[in-house]
């Protein structure tokens, strides 16, 4: 049996057994859309695959730096950082083509750590979705940077002066992509091994940067296959030699990195509804009050999209990022772009996020606040006509300009607790006012310039 067969428990105890696998790795995506697994014995495993198994629930309890959280509910040292109940997802088995004869599954947070688990905050707006006779079909696309530098060439340069993979900016450059074919085709061999495949990488503008579109799926396997993406490119890169940033913007002399979504629903027979060959641009009513949700609700809900303190340092004019909550027919200088055609390719892109983001987590607001302005039959306001730098827009339409602004937009949203639950709300709002206070304790290189001497 291949890994892409596998689709139930029966399935996944066959393969591991006929395998005669003394070992399986098994991974579960945190808060911060990282990927935190271990290896599990077979007999572990097989176990697991009926009754789940414990996973210190740490894991939802601190931040990338694996610093723990001192403002939170959920867990915490008031807890005892439990275990908590973990369910392994049988349909997710993927052959890891540099470690033979080891198979990986994804697993998720089961209740009550469901509640904030972002793999379940999704499935909860999928689920909403379903309950409207809709069905969402998702591309997401991810700008990234390739060093020639390794983890340990960073930590001794105190990532300065880092040398990128190419020089010079060359968007859809075929020299570059030809004399670095090797990084190109085995991001190209893994992306189809282990089933986030591609329909697109190229060269973008900027020294070593690349942009990769995946292949469009059904939500939460979109969703999936995205996280994935961004782990394993990384891992490839670092295998290599290499090393690969999703960071939102690592330097302030290059524009960021950001992770558009490209969103389109299906009815309950698979028939798309964006598409209305009688309508304006052919936006049917149903997308139209889909843009007009995102667009209201994207500034209370930016900290999900937007969620670490570099994140803001990307969303400024002149550097392909939005700055204000507004849409556009094809226009790439708004954060909605809705972009016409067939019946099959009407869709609306979802600019604003950046490469950082959780994949669960920023779909989960993009989907749950389309959803919503469908449900509040909204209208929307007129696209942006020409450069959305250069206009002005109504003060609701603004971002909050920081991510403890955005953290306190998102805990008075009435929105967010009806669509991701108070737990998920108060928790991750908490670890981003954490993460606020974490950059606070820091003097940057900037300060000492500024101040050093001359204050």
């Amino acid at each position: 049996m291949e890994a892409k067969q596998v689709k139930t428990t029966t399935d996944a105890r066959e393969i591991i057994v006929s395998r005669e696998l003394s070992h399986v790795k098994v991974g579960v995506f945190d808060i911060d859309g990282i990927l935190r697994g271990k290896y599990m014995s077979r007999e572990k495993f097989l176990s697991a695959l009926d009754k789940g198994f414990g996973f210190c629930d740490v894991v939802l309890g601190w931040d990338c730096n694996d610093q723990l959280y001192d403002n939170t509910k959920y867990t915490g040292w008031h807890t005892g950082y439990p275990d908590a109940p973990v369910r392994i997802l049988p349909e997710s088995c993927r052959e890891i083509p540099f470690e033979p004869d080891t198979l990986f599954f994804l697993a998720e947070f089961s209740t009550p750590a469901e509640k904030i688990c972002p793999r379940g905050i999704l499935r909860r707006v999928i689920d909403k979705a379903h309950t409207m006779g809709f069905s969402a079909y998702v591309g997401f696309e991810y700008e990234f940077f390739v060093f020639n530098e390794t983890r340990e060439s960073i930590r001794e340069k105190h990532h300065h002066n880092l040398k990128t993979l190419a020089p010079g900016n060359f968007g859809y450059s075929m020299l570059r992509n030809s004399v670095d074919t090797d990084i190109y085709q085995q991001i190209l061999d893994i992306s189809e091994s282990m089933d986030f495949p591609l329909e697109g990488l190229h060269e973008e503008t900027g020294p070593g940067v690349l942009e990769a579109a995946l292949v469009a799926d059904y939500a939460l396997h979109a969703a999936d296959k995205a996280a994935l993406f961004k782990t394993f490119t990384k891992v490839l890169a670092q295998r290599q030699g290499l090393l690969a940033t999703f960071m939102a913007k690592w330097s302030p002399d290059y524009p960021g990195q950001s992770g558009h979504i490209h969103i389109s629903l299906k009815d309950d027979k698979d028939n798309p509804v964006f598409f209305d060959a009688a309508g304006s641009d052919n936006m049917s009513a149903t997308l139209r009050q889909f843009v007009a949700g995102q667009q209201k609700l994207m500034p209370e809900l930016l900290a999900m999209i937007a969620p670490t303190i570099n994140a803001y340092s990307r969303l400024v004019p002149g550097f392909w990022a939005p700055t204000v909550a507004t849409w556009g027919m094809d226009n790439r200088t708004c954060a909605l772009r809705v972009i016409t055609g067939s019946a099959q390719a009407q869709r609306v892109e979802y600019r604003v996020g950046a490469a950082d983001a959780n994949p669960y987590l920023i779909l989960a607001a993009a989907l749950a606040s389309g959803l919503w302005g469908i449900e509040q039959g909204l209208e929307l306001e007129a696209g942006v006509q020409g450069n959305a730098y250069d206009q002005q827009f109504a003060e609701h339409l603004h971002f909050p300009p920081t991510l403890w602004d955005a953290a306190q937009r998102l805990k008075q949203s009435t929105m967010a607790r009806q669509a991701f639950g108070d737990d998920f709300v108060e928790h991750f709002a908490a670890s981003r006012e954490w993460e606020e206070r974490e950059f606070r304790k820091h003097i940057t290189d900037w300060e000492l310039a500024r101040y050093l001497e001359i204050i």
